[in-house]
């Protein structure tokens, strides 16, 4: 995804990752948009910001998908993938899209 930034992506991944389960009614298959939007974030992040920065954002992504879960049950669903998605798609600019590579 040239010229896409690493926060639209992985923003979206969890955005496309979540209406996908919902829509489809088959979790995997969100599972799937999930993984494969991260995985091109996290090539992403590697080539704008390194391995370690790369190593540290994945981790932001997984924890975000997994706390958008317990969140989900105090502010609704959507919400909560709204809330989680804009924070990591905010820690994917500050850490890599504004170096600008």
């Amino acid at each position: 995804m040239a010229g896409v930034p690493t926060s639209v992506v992985a923003a979206t991944g969890l955005l496309g990752g979540y209406g996908v389960a919902r829509w489809t009614k088959k979790r995997p298959l969100g599972g799937v948009a999930l993984a494969a939007a991260g995985a091109v974030a996290a090539k992403g992040w590697q080539k704008k910001a390194g391995t370690k920065t790369a190593a540290a954002l994945s981790g932001v992504y997984v924890a975000a998908f997994a706390g958008s879960h317990p969140l989900a049950k105090k502010i609704g669903a959507w919400p909560s993938v709204f809330a989680v998605a804009s924070g990591v798609a905010l820690a994917s600019w500050a850490a890599a899209d504004r170096r600008g590579k």
